[in-house]
């Protein structure tokens, strides 16, 4: 029984010790720090704060299942400037969560379960300066201060559908407050002054919904505390549909509202006159519509009779007419436009505007009506400039339509005098007229995303900054004295642009294009080339080029798109490494070099080995292995007498032949009996490799006689001849060489190389040629006697 305790406790241990290990593991798995300290924990099932190093900056833990933050749960990462709990399940924040957090700049809660908030959360957070709190369950604000501790708060986003009741809350304490959201779709009690800030605010978003129409009153309460001249006034998410769904705005105008937005909004052209009707003399400059829906038949009537001296701005995005082709014209709201300075129409099927309706933009400055369908068959009466229509126009924006016609565009454009910026871009040009006018004042044109194939002389010299990305082109040839600024990106250029073609040029961007390199000599030729953006190309890593972006580039520019965003293409072994980290050999980039230096080398090795052999004779110790592997290959041992054709062969030197031909084989040829000699002049086989001729020769004598001299130890042959012999008295033990020294050989004289001589004269008798006469008698019988065959 004790074993089984100790056992199932043994058992818990390791259980315990692997839970431990793995929520460890856990916590490494599904949290992401990077360099910059910024831990990424989001979208993880995470249902508790995880462990993360306590240096964190940035803790993102997002769109996980945390319901509660306990007292200890923050307390170790005091470093931390950003705190994401964006859509968890936070039902309990403790009242001292956050009290460690004293650096934390940005706090998002916003989509929790936060039935309730507590001011006591707040209270060590001074450096906060974005708060989120949008959509949590609560249902009344105050009647205690909740925000009077964040004294650098700059961002406030509050509120849910789910507020019934809203009290001062310490907003008057927030003197660095710049934008403000607040929903409250549903509130039903609003205690006055409580978004009432001690300054105005820079921007204010209200989501209120059906309240317009519902509630106006407290409506007009919210308007009153947050309308301001200097506050941004936007109203998001609502239906205006009656005249009473605009009574409100009575307080934006006494307030003084000068900028006011609508955002996601639907309304009836009746509202929209009503509204005019209401904010009439009023201070406003800036009307904003964002994804607007507009009801209605276009009855402006009432609205002629407005005032609105002070309107500069209208901006308009993604406003949807129901019924657009049933609507009647907007002329009746012409008496707006005579103010205007700036309109931008984005993205509102605008294909054109009515020629009678231009003389009204007479104090136009600014014109977008980009994401439209304005043709080359609307574009002239919308461009129409009669009457002094357009006359202060400095920027065009054209973008996103559907003209062909670039020589069209630049004829209109000339009319327009104060033109200096104009944005042609994502249309069809394709092809560019050989000439072109442009107005004189013309400085920027962006002409991206055309289709545009090759470059004429058309484009305007006196431009600073032209954009021609996007496009197919591939050499540009033109002179822009006064360029600063040239976007190339998305071409097929496959070299950068002269540079003597832009004397006052300062940034190029040229990404994407089909560059393989560039050099020194390409950027000194941009006197004034500050930025170069040209990553994301077909470079060539070359030595010359590698070299130069690691060591030289910086010296002429700056690059600013990112060095590790510069990659090689070829060659194949080097594709999608980053250039900066490329490393390549002597050879790669010196190749010639490197090849003269290895052949001079290997010349020189083998000047030195060919040196060695001849003074080591080396190639001669070679020769006579090969000589001798082939004598040993013939059978010697055992040969019948009558395989023996000659009683010797003789081996001298050429300068001795006079000697042997003259003196010893008359000798020895003439005797009783007579000897029969093998001498190579007469009886080597023609035609026969002189070594085979050698070595059978050599086979087919009884002996072989040697004639010393210092002749003899020079020759190579008779060393040949030496050595064959020397095999045979050692393979056959007989005694078949036989030594006449012709003059007197010191041993010491005797090259190293003829060591089988050396062996031989001193273990064999040797016969001397006797200068006195008398002598020589007894010379030839004992050389007689040594030629004899044996019985």
């Amino acid at each position: 029984m004790a074993v089984r305790m100790r056992l199932l406790r043994t058992e818990g241990f390791i259980i315990l010790f692997i839970l431990i290990l793995a929520q460890g593991f856990h916590y490494s798995r599904t949290c992401d720090c990077d360099q910059q300290y910024f831990c990424n924990c989001s979208s993880n099932h995470l249902q508790q704060v995880p462990k993360v190093p306590a240096n964190a900056l940035g803790l993102d833990l997002s769109f996980n299942q945390i319901e509660s933050i306990d007292m200890y749960d923050l307390s170790p990462y005091s470093e931390l400037k950003t705190l994401n709990l964006h859509k968890n399940k936070l039902k309990f924040i403790h009242k001292e969560a956050f009290k460690s957090q004293h650096k934390l700049e940005v706090l998002d809660l916003s989509l929790n379960n936060l039935k309730n908030l507590s001011s006591s959360w707040f209270h060590e957070l001074n450096s906060l300066q974005h708060l989120n709190l949008v959509e949590n369950p609560y249902t009344t604000l105050g009647p205690a201060p909740i925000f009077q501790s964040l004294l650098n708060l700059r961002t406030l986003r509050f509120g849910s559908p789910s507020l019934r009741e809203v009290y001062k809350n310490g907003l008057d304490g927030l003197t660095h407050l710049d934008e403000m959201t607040f929903v409250g779709s549903n509130l039903r009690s609003y205690e006055n002054g409580s978004l009432k800030a001690a300054r105005p605010i820079g921007l204010v978003s209200l989501s209120l919904q059906n309240l317009f129409q519902n509630n106006p009153e407290l409506v007009s309460k919210v308007l009153q505390d947050v309308s301001h001249p200097e506050t941004l006034l936007i109203i998001k998410d609502v239906a205006l549909r009656t005249n009473t769904s605009t009574e409100p705005f009575k307080a934006a105008r006494e307030g003084g509202t000068k900028s006011l937005s609508f955002q996601k909004t639907t309304t009836t052209d009746e509202a929209m006159t009503s509204l005019l009707m209401v904010m009439d003399g009023s201070s406003l400059s800036y009307i904003g519509l964002e994804d607007v829906h507009l009801i209605g038949q276009g009855w402006w009537q009432k609205a002629s009779y407005t005032h609105y001296e002070n309107l500069h701005t209208a901006y308009i995005r993604n406003l949807d007419i129901q019924g657009f082709f049933g609507f009647s014209s907007m002329m009746q709201l012409g008496f707006i436009l005579l103010h205007l300075h700036k309109v931008s129409v984005i993205n509102g099927t605008v294909f054109v505007i009515p020629q009678q309706t231009t003389p009204l933009l007479k104090n136009l400055e600014y014109l977008d009506l980009s994401q439209n369908l304005l043709s080359d068959l609307t574009i002239e009466p919308t461009l129409y400039t009669g009457f002094g229509a357009y006359q202060n126009l400095n920027t065009l924006n054209v973008s996103q339509n559907v003209l062909k016609s670039l020589g069209l565009m630049s004829r209109l454009a000339t009319n327009l005098k104060s033109l200096t910026y104009l944005d042609l871009s994502h249309n069809s040009f394709v092809s560019m007229p050989e000439n072109c006018s442009w107005p004189a004042t013309l400085r920027f044109l962006n002409l991206s995303s055309t289709k545009l194939r090759k470059m004429t002389p058309c484009l305007p010299s006196s431009l600073t900054a032209l954009d021609l990305s996007e496009n197919d082109l591939m050499v540009f040839h033109q002179r822009f004295p006064q360029l600063t600024m040239l976007i190339l990106t998305g071409n097929r250029f496959m070299k950068l642009p002269q540079g003597e073609l832009f004397p006052r040029l300062q940034t190029l961007l040229i990404q994407r294009n089909a560059l393989r390199m560039f050099n020194g000599s390409d950027l000194r030729r941009f006197k004034t080339l500050q930025y170069l953006e040209a990553s994301n190309n077909n470079f060539v890593c070359s030595c010359e080029f590698v070299s130069f972006f690691r060591q030289g580039v910086d010296h002429f520019i700056t690059i600013r798109d990112g060095r590790r965003n510069y990659v090689c293409d070829t060659p194949f072994t080097l594709r999608g490494d980053a250039v900066d980290s490329v490393r390549l050999s002597v050879f790669e980039c010196y190749m010639i070099p490197a090849v003269l230096v290895l052949c001079s080398v290997i010349i020189i090795v083998l000047g030195l080995i060919v040196v060695t052999c001849y003074k080591f004779h080396i190639i001669w110790y070679l020769q006579m292995t090969k000589a001798w592997i082939q004598a040993k290959r013939k059978p010697a041992v055992g040969r019948l007498a009558e395989e023996l054709r000659y009683d010797a062969f003789v081996s001298y030197s050429q300068h001795d032949a006079e000697w042997v031909e003259e003196i010893l084989v008359p000798e020895l040829e003439s005797a009783h009996p007579p000897f029969a000699l093998c001498l190579h002049k007469r009886d080597f086989q023609p035609g026969r490799w002189i070594v085979d001729n050698i070595i059978d020769s050599i086979e087919k004598s009884h002996r072989t006689l040697f004639v010393l001299s210092e002749h003899f130890v020079t020759s190579e042959w008779c060393r040949y001849e030496l050595d064959f012999s020397h095999f045979r008295i050692v393979d056959e033990h007989n005694d078949s060489a036989v030594l006449v020294l012709l003059e007197p050989i010191k041993k010491e004289t005797i090259p190293k190389r003829f060591c089988k001589l050396r062996k031989i004269m001193n273990s064999r008798t040797y016969l001397e040629w006797p200068e006195d006469e008398e002598k020589r008698s007894e010379f030839w019988s004992n050389l007689r006697a040594a030629l004899q065959r044996d019985e």
